[in-house]
């Protein structure tokens, strides 16, 4: 393999592995709006939400591969909120439209 494909595979397997917990982080640090207008709805239910489930299986993925070294250190509870529950309340809990 080429050294230019080695680092295309790496930045996509760190890609990977990033995504999940940046839309937790971003969701974390956001305020809900005062106004919920149609287009941040549409926008939610057409780009964030489909985004943010993609967020869940990849999250879910990590959690199980992670899931002998979480509880060696004895943290599965705290990997299961970050890696699961929270990109679950952000897809299917979260009112639509509120970021």
């Amino acid at each position: 393999m080429t050294g230019r494909k080695k680092i295309i595979i790496l930045l996509l397997a760190v890609s990977f592995m990033v995504i999940p917990f940046g839309s937790s982080a971003v969701a974390k640090s956001l305020e809900h709006p005062i106004d919920n207008c149609a287009e941040l709805m549409a926008t939610d239910f057409a780009v964030v939400r489909p985004l943010q489930f993609v967020s869940l299986v990849t999250g879910t993925a990590f959690f199980i591969v992670s899931l002998p070294f979480s509880a060696l250190g004895d943290n599965v509870g705290e990997a299961y909120d970050t890696m699961m529950l929270e990109p679950a309340r952000m897809t299917f809990i979260r009112p639509l439209g509120v970021f």
